[in-house]
């Protein structure tokens, strides 16, 4: 198939322009909904979420479920963030061009050529959904499930180091934010009191030398720590958010239980007041390597020339979490190659892109038509 890769090269840097924090993707969405009302697409709309949905009327015209694309507007950067960007050759470089504002581009090419087509078998809606980095907890996508009766997902990221995988099973997450709560005073005339930062160190300590089993894969992380209010003061409160994650749904309920014990018994000790938060839950989910949608990304793979060696299947944490959780079948899809995700250096090239967009294209083609 042919595509106009200047052309979607200039969409993904004007969208990577545009700020998108988890919780402030309001103008991002705004872009979208522009473009895709522009493009002739039905009920072209943008939540308070905020998502933007957007049917491609199919020969059913709103009966019967239909198909899902989704990728996710937001970034993990703040609004303020230098979102400088630049093209060397076939790389551009900026951060978030990769993750997501590559997916999103491709969102909007590939409904933009579906518009332009005689009408599917069934609908299909394609979303920019918000809320799928950090602590946004995949509530774009939540929201899209509970919205849409739909037969399938196909969700789109903008790259990865191994293009041409397929995601198809959820890994499993949990978020805490702890909290440490003490009465605080000077750094001279309380000497000695209870400091919520100590506090909180020290159970942060014994975090990090839990042994956690590389099979199944099993990580936890803190990513956060703040709390205090001048050098000179004993802070009177901190917190920390920590990350929990197994391919295991057993693995990851010992971490969780393990936390929540960590705490009880910093609690008991009575020197500070600890609070355990959930911050996020994403859920476990999978379709088989045997399922049909697989079957057919990964014989579309091949179709293009793509070898087996090079075709990759893994488990990960996207918004395919939330309809593989809920029973439906879902593949998380990546357009091109792509490199330092979360950082400022991050960069995709253009070379292998049409290849993802034919790749991405052929299996809405399939999905429409074969998925009950």
């Amino acid at each position: 198939m042919d595509w106009d890769i200047e052309q979607i090269a200039t969409l993904c840097m004007t969208i990577q322009q545009i700020p998108a924090p988890t919780f402030g993707e309001h103008a991002r969405a705004e872009f979208v909904a522009a473009r895709l009302r522009d493009a002739g697409l039905r009920d072209v709309e943008t939540d308070d979420t905020p998502n933007v949905y957007a049917r491609v009327p199919g020969q059913t015209d709103g009966n019967g479920k239909g198909l899902l694309v989704s990728a996710h507007l937001d970034t993990v950067f703040p609004p303020d963030a230098d979102l400088t960007n630049r093209r060397e050759g076939d790389r551009l470089f900026g951060p978030g061009i990769c993750d997501n504002s590559m997916g999103v581009a491709g969102l909007v090419t590939l409904a933009e050529r579906l518009a332009q087509t005689e009408p599917p078998p069934s609908d299909v809606w394609f979303v920019g959904n918000a809320g799928e980095e950090g602590l946004g907890d995949l509530k774009g996508m939540r929201r899209a499930l509970d919205r849409l009766d739909v037969k399938g997902c196909i969700v789109l990221e903008g790259g990865s180091g191994h293009p041409w995988t397929i995601t198809h099973r959820g890994l499993g997450v949990r978020r805490y934010k702890i909290e440490a709560r003490t009465q605080g005073g000077h750094s001279w005339g309380a000497f000695g009191e209870p400091s919520a930062i100590h506090q909180l160190v020290r159970l942060a300590d014994l975090i990090t030398r839990w042994q956690v089993p590389k099979s199944p894969r099993t990580t936890f992380n803190i990513g956060v720590i703040e709390g205090g209010t001048s050098v000179n003061t004993i802070a009177a409160y901190a917190a920390l958010l920590l990350d929990l994650r197994s391919e295991d749904r057993a693995e990851l309920d010992k971490l969780i239980a393990r936390t929540e014990e960590l705490v009880a018994a910093a609690n008991a000790i009575g020197e500070a007041r600890f609070t355990a938060t959930i911050v996020g839950d994403r859920p476990t989910g999978a379709i088989p390597i045997t399922h049909p949608l697989v079957v057919a990304a990964s014989d579309i793979y091949r179709e293009l020339g793509v070898a087996d060696a090079n075709i990759r299947y893994r488990i990960g944490s996207t918004d395919a979490n939330i309809p593989l959780s809920r029973g439906v079948p879902a593949v998380t899809l990546y357009l091109t190659q792509g490199h330092g995700a979360h950082r400022m250096d991050e960069w995709l090239s253009l070379e292998p892109l049409p290849l993802g967009l034919t790749a991405a294209w052929r299996l809405i083609q399939w999905a429409v038509g074969n998925l009950p």
